[in-house]
């Protein structure tokens, strides 16, 4: 009864704080950054998964209608978990609204669960609600709409409660541990890919400190823990591969070039920045009255002598290590390491620091003993009423459904997924869906959807026909049913800059255009089926083999 009684503590006190994405005052999806982008995207890739596309990669109607490879390269947990409350019947807005309202409640409830299981009740609601009532979290939800970051919060504090289970030596929770490290790590690298970069080093070294401080058995806990995260990075390898490889394929290291050179963080930011609606270095990077507070009485808690002291002390000396990577100081770092240019924006690892200044919090009320209580309970307030100004959006709209489910006129990113061989995006709608140069009109249109297109063609003279559909690996042309050799498909012609175009003699012509798996992409999705088999079936048998050793 008590766990149910936590449980419904966050998930009111979530659902408050998300409260106004469902204001029925202004019904529609609130204004940001990237959240009407992040509704279209998931309207795509709902209508490939609904022809049996279990894994989409092509959005065909973005890019003004010529289609665009985003989907390869987006985090698809979002737009799995949004195409689920779709397939219920909620609209595409409503669906990517509870995709927000669900993670940012359940952000809050992992964060509990590991916290007061390493430390007690009182520090695990004090690090919930830090990490949840951070103004970093409402920048993400009411200022960027970033979905990926958002649900990606989940699984850090999900995986570190798996390791604890692992630390703890008891049989019938070392497999309850390894499955929640396999899951966790998988589902962080669907969230987001970047964030997961982000996160697993932090992980990796809560690892260690379980293993050198916390288990009797550290080859037994080191082998299972890295076992659990080589799953979790084979089961999502259908999307991370292909993602990784093939980027080499997009604009993308053309684009974000040196992008993360201006968008460095004052030092003084982290202490106070107003609330704002703004750009990139318009919006809000203050770690909050709270989480002030919170650290503050870190700094109090470390004279305490104790077996944690020194876990103290590391997190907060990591915390300001990741304060000091978004700052002007760490510039000759980014220039030096170009993983780090992959993150865009230094900013973005405020969401490491929300997460470590939130076991920071938890961690000082365990230590402080019963004095603990008063300062959890204080560090919860000033972190909720510090916040409420920030749970609104700054506007609404309300387009018609239609509007995400037909052709969107941009590619919903800066261009960075565009294929190298065309331009950044499009900018019009195209006049129609296939023609031929010189013109000729006996073209007939015949089946469509996002991965395949039909025509019947009747030709006169010698033409180039042109789809108007970007190339990207995987297109196959079968001309009257025979494919078309790769070295005629010709996607690089300067009047038709990255669209699919080939040669045709007069004659009567039935021609198919198919988007397909390359043989990477083939490779991946059996690495991950592979992965979730040997999963599934060591998971089964383990259970009984101990179910009949009772």
């Amino acid at each position: 009864m008590k766990k149910l009684l936590h449980f419904l503590l966050f998930v009111v006190l979530g659902f408050v704080a998300v409260a106004p994405l469902f204001d029925l005052l202004h019904p529609g999806f609130p204004v940001t950054h990237d959240g009407q982008d992040h509704v279209a995207r998931i309207a795509n890739f709902y209508a490939s998964l609904a022809e049996g596309n279990i894994v989409p990669r092509w959005a065909a109607n973005l890019n003004w209608g010529y289609g665009h490879p985003i989907l390869m390269f987006l985090y698809p947990l979002p737009s799995y978990v949004a195409s689920l409350f779709h397939a219920l019947g909620f609209s595409f807005v409503d669906s990517t609204k509870l995709v927000f309202a669900v993670s940012f409640v359940a952000s809050m409830a992992c964060m509990f669960v590991w916290v007061r299981a390493a430390w007690g009740l009182t520090a695990g609601v004090t690090a919930a609600v830090l990490y949840g009532f951070a103004p970093y979290r409402f920048v993400d939800l009411y200022v960027r709409g970033a979905i990926g970051e958002h649900i990606a919060f989940v699984f850090p504090p999900l995986i570190c409660y798996g390791l604890l289970l692992l630390s703890q030596e008891k049989r019938h929770v070392l497999l309850k541990g390894f499955t929640i490290v396999t899951l966790g790590t998988t589902f962080l690298i669907l969230g987001h890919n970047a964030l997961s970069l982000m996160f697993l080093p932090l992980i990796a070294i809560y690892g260690l400190y379980l293993a050198i401080g916390e288990t009797k058995k550290p080859l037994q806990f080191v082998m299972v823990a890295v076992g659990g995260v080589v799953f979790g990075f084979l089961l999502s390898a259908f999307y991370w591969v292909p993602a990784f490889f093939e980027g080499k394929y997009t604009l993308r290291d053309i684009v974000t070039a040196g992008e993360f050179s201006g968008r460095f963080v004052p030092w003084l930011s982290f202490l106070y920045s107003p609330w704002s609606y703004g750009g990139s270095q318009e919006l809000s990077k203050w770690l909050g009255a709270g989480q002030l507070l919170a650290l503050g009485a870190g700094f109090f808690a470390i004279e305490k002598s104790t077996k944690y002291q020194r876990l103290l002390i590391a997190g907060i000396f990591l915390l300001f290590f990741s304060l000091f990577f978004m700052t002007q100081n760490s510039a000759p770092i980014w220039n030096t390491v170009t993983l780090l240019q992959k993150f865009q924006f230094p900013w973005r690892i405020m969401s490491v620091a929300v997460f470590i200044i939130s076991v920071i919090g938890g961690l000082t009320v365990y230590m402080m003993g019963k004095k603990g209580i008063r300062m959890a309970i204080l560090i919860v307030l000033v972190s909720i009423i510090s916040t409420v100004p920030m749970w609104r959006a700054k506007e609404y709209r309300n387009p018609p459904e239609t509007f995400f489910s037909g052709i969107y006129n941009s590619t919903t990113d800066t261009g960075e997924s565009s294929p190298i061989w065309s331009i950044r995006f499009m900018e019009k709608r195209p006049p129609a869906l296939a023609f031929t140069a010189p013109l000729v009109h006996d073209i007939t249109v015949g089946s469509r959807t996002t991965t395949s297109r039909t025509y019947s063609v009747t030709i006169q003279e010698p033409v180039r026909f042109i789809e108007n559909t970007l190339y990207f690996p995987g297109w196959q042309v079968y001309i009257n049913g025979k494919q078309l050799d790769k070295d005629k498909l010709i996607f690089q012609d300067p009047n038709y800059r990255g669209l699919m175009t080939f040669d045709l003699d007069p004659g009567q012509y039935s021609l198919q255009f198919l988007f397909t798996d390359t043989k990477l992409r083939t490779l991946s999705n059996y690495l991950s089926l592979g992965a979730l088999a040997i999963f599934l079936l060591g998971i089964g048998t383990i259970h009984i083999i101990w179910a009949r050793k009772r």
